[in-house]
């Protein structure tokens, strides 16, 4: 008998969408987003054959297949990223997050 695990929708989404090295970028570009604890950012610098503009496509990718919201800046060959805050199911945020009502 098959075991059942639940998942989210995003994460059925990325793990399945597609095969091979493209996957595997994708995975290698979530797991940097996951590393993430509230409050940090990551610093990505572009290896041999790479463009800052594939590490922005690619950590966008990863956020978009993940169902993350990601901010991601360049600062001249580096690029920054960092997670949102995830908002809480009904779509309000909780008091005292620093918005003005």
């Amino acid at each position: 008998m098959p075991k059942l695990d639940i998942v989210s929708v995003e994460e059925a989404k990325a793990k399945s969408a597609t095969r091979g090295k493209r996957a595997q970028i994708l995975q290698e570009y979530l797991d940097y987003i996951d590393q993430l604890k509230s409050g940090q950012a990551g610093r990505l610098v572009a290896g041999a054959g790479e463009t800052t503009a594939t590490l922005r496509r690619r950590l966008g990718d990863a956020a978009r297949a993940a169902g993350r919201k990601v901010t991601i800046k360049r600062a001249g060959d580096e690029i920054y990223f960092w997670a949102e805050r995830r908002r809480p199911a009904n779509g309000r945020r909780r008091r005292g997050s620093g918005a003005s009502s």
